[in-house]
């Protein structure tokens, strides 16, 4: 079933650059039948985002700002949440941000039984991002284009260099999740590993390492053996992994 998601963008916050990118991203999730954005619209600094507004379709609310210094956008973003969260007009939310003060309204919206997905900069801290169900980079939207454009050409440039930032903690996350989802072959359906990837770390994104999508980042890290099957009726080929053991030791560890 499709989600009904309300997309609350802190103004403030989230540069309107990436709106475009943002929205297609979110549609991938659910239908966005409510779009607010907040923020003072008297500051000429939000200037840039009434440019998109429209083209979007998404409502501004205006929040002044009584106390310099301080971000009056939260209180009324949260406000507004806990409404439309006792509305029952949706089953999910979109918390557009990069500010940890959003942290307890993502958990309390969980807590109430809502998907809860999180978009905002690299520099968002840890807290708010684990109490999302999952979290999106918003710079790797932007990229995610001329990424496209690349493997069309055949490029492998921008492969290599997303493989050299995966850590070895990275891997170690990869590998521990295989084994816990796999079968007393050692294999593991790739879909189930991406599931609890997510769950165990709600920003892991094969595109913060250059990948467009989990198995050719499986693939390129050299850690595992892929196998296609297809499905009981023949129509879909499934993707399973199992780790690679290491040789003259018959096991990984």
């Amino acid at each position: 079933m499709d989600l009904n998601l309300a997309v609350l963008i802190d103004g403030d916050n989230i540069p309107s650059a990436y709106v475009k990118e943002m929205m297609e991203e979110i549609a991938k999730y659910g239908n966005p039948t409510i779009k607010r954005i907040y923020g003072d619209w008297t500051n000429p600094r939000l200037g840039k985002w009434k440019n998109v507004l429209l083209e979007n379709a998404i409502t501004p609310v205006q929040q002044y700002g009584y106390t310099a210094g301080k971000n009056a956008t939260d209180s009324a973003m949260i406000i507004d949440a806990m409404d439309i969260l006792y509305s029952g007009k949706v089953n999910g939310f979109c918390l557009v941000s990069s500010d940890s003060d959003f942290t307890r309204l993502a958990t309390r919206l969980r807590e109430a039984g809502m998907m809860v997905f999180g978009i905002g900069e690299k520099k968002t801290p840890d807290p708010f991002i684990v109490a999302c169900d999952k979290f999106i980079y918003i710079e790797i939207l932007k990229k995610q284009s001329e990424e496209a454009s690349a493997e069309t050409e055949g490029s492998k440039a921008g492969k290599k260099s997303g493989v050299d930032k995966i850590t070895r903690k990275d891997i170690n996350l990869i590998t521990d999740t295989v084994d816990d989802v796999a079968d007393d072959d050692g294999w593991a359906f790739l879909g189930d590993v991406g599931s609890l990837l997510q769950k165990k770390q709600p920003n892991f994104d094969s595109r913060n390492y250059g990948y467009q999508k989990l198995t050719p980042l499986i693939s390129a890290m050299g850690e595992f053996d892929i196998e296609r099957r297809e499905d009981a009726k023949g129509r879909k080929k499934l993707i399973y992994v199992k780790i690679k053991e290491k040789k003259g030791k018959g096991s990984r560890r």
